[in-house]
């Protein structure tokens, strides 16, 4: 049985069932490798993607191949070597045939981190779009997607991603001229060119590359002299099809003191962000990243991390970092009340300590259209009973209260609704991504509030 014929039957019906956007991103990354006649191994990007994989799509692979041949085929993932993207499945190509890129390059970019790949970039919900964009660009760099703006807040791999779509470029092309340059480095350069008449030299450096890469744009700001030269040298890229890639810890219509008309080109071509991930992803990051350490720890412990620390990417791994750095030092092994202690200052924020009850109470009612008074009444409809599970939930995470303290002040009820109240709202957490963040959101609020 030759099941590579019915892996592309599967593909080419899948492609009429699934959404566009979700099968450009997920199945154009797979790859088929082999197979036995009980089963097909197919390779994946990074261990991230397999497991997002394996949870939306997995059962739905397994239940076509079933109808198509008839017997059960179960799917084995191998994590490839990424740096170069994955060709597309023979249903999703292009008619037209591309040059032949020169491929197997293994000088890396003087200017990018070679660390920095599509294949080892953490891709979950809340980067898919710009991932998959990034992708997509790499592969035709100044003909789609052009220019890309790429926005999101601190840790959160705008770097790791600008980066990564350079050296996927130049792994298909080394001849390709790639410039990555941060904005501050770029201003620099500038007012030097200029104190040593040297703009002509500047102007010929930005103006003739294939794909330039500038990362957190955002620091362009009062800079008119900059803007203009950026403005000039944007014009000059765009009409030669020249990729051209920004990064900003915020959406160009939030960027301040920056000409209208570089703005508008910045809001010209393709908009994309990066959200912070939900406990779920969280939680598979870190399995993820243990799993690249060779290295073992508990569930709970993973689970602890991926619930205390939600404010990015880079704080996650600096937890992770820490907790492992802890073990390997001191051989000890790392239990959960190893880990809440060793990681108690992570935890605990710059504000922690000093959230008081009532502002909690008070962000959360505010937040709901409620009044403090209705958050401890005695009214059990959902509008008033999930706010106050809420805040229950955040008084107990942000402080030592115990859970008798917390239920006097919230009309004198029971610990065991305290209980029940956070469990809840920890369950619903795991389940559902958006109303994380906004409990995240609200959390913020608080300790922005509290630090003040």
């Amino acid at each position: 049985m030759n099941l590579q014929e019915f892996w592309n039957e599967a593909l080419s019906q899948l492609k009429n069932e699934v959404d566009p956007g979700e099968f450009a991103f997920y199945f154009s990354s797979l790859e088929f490798l082999s197979s036995t006649p009980e089963q097909i191994t197919l390779t994946v990007p990074s261990p991230i993607f397999r497991a997002q994989l394996e949870r939306i799509y997995l059962p739905q692979l397994e239940s076509k191949l079933a109808e198509l041949t008839g017997a059960t085929i179960s799917f084995a993932f191998q994590i490839r070597d990424a740096k170069i993207p994955a060709p597309k499945p023979a249903e999703a190509r292009s008619e037209t045939p591309r040059p032949t890129p020169n491929r197997g390059s293994k000088r890396p970019h003087h200017q990018l981190n070679r660390d920095y790949t599509l294949g080892n970039y953490v891709v979950a919900k809340n980067n898919e779009l710009a991932y998959s964009m990034t992708v997509a660009i790499s592969k035709d760099p100044g003909n789609i997607y052009n220019p890309f703006f790429l926005f999101g807040g601190v840790g959160l791999g705008k770097t790791h991603l600008i980066q990564a779509l350079g050296n996927a470029v130049h792994s298909l092309n080394e001849k390709a001229v790639i410039i990555y340059v941060p904005a501050e480095s770029f201003v620099n350069e500038f007012l030097t060119a200029i104190q040593n008449k040297a703009q002509n030299e500047f102007k010929k450096k930005y103006r003739n590359v294939d794909v330039l890469l500038i990362d957190d744009i955002h620091d362009f700001q009062n800079q008119k002299t900059v803007q203009e030269e950026l403005f000039n040298t944007f014009n000059a890229l765009y009409e030669a099809k020249k990729q051209i890639v920004f990064t900003s810890d915020r959406p160009p219509h939030e960027l301040k003191n920056f000409a209208e008309r570089l703005l508008s080109r910045l809001q010209r071509g393709t908009i994309a962000d990066l959200q912070l991930p939900s406990w779920e992803i969280r939680l598979v990051i870190l399995k993820s990243k243990i799993e690249q350490k060779g290295i073992r720890l508990p569930d709970a412990v993973l689970e602890l991390i991926a619930k205390k620390v939600i404010t990015n990417i880079r704080d996650l791994e600096a937890a992770l970092t820490q907790i492992c750095a802890y073990g390997e030092l001191l051989k000890r092994e790392i239990t959960l009340e190893v880990a809440q202690e060793q990681l108690k200052r992570v935890f605990a924020g710059p504000a922690q300590e000093s959230v008081p009850i009532d502002l909690v109470q008070k962000v959360v009612a505010e937040a709901n259209g409620l009044s403090v008074s209705d958050l401890k009444g005695k009214k059990r409809t959902q509008a008033m009973a999930l706010p106050r599970q809420v805040a229950m939930y955040i008084i107990r995470d942000l402080t030592e209260y115990s859970t008798t303290e917390i239920g006097m002040e919230f009309g004198g009820r029971d610990h065991t609704t305290v209980m029940h109240a956070v469990q809840k709202i920890e369950d619903k957490i795991k389940t559902e991504p958006v109303f994380e963040i906004k409990v995240q959101n609200l959390i913020r609020i608080i300790r922005d509030r509290a630090g003040s």
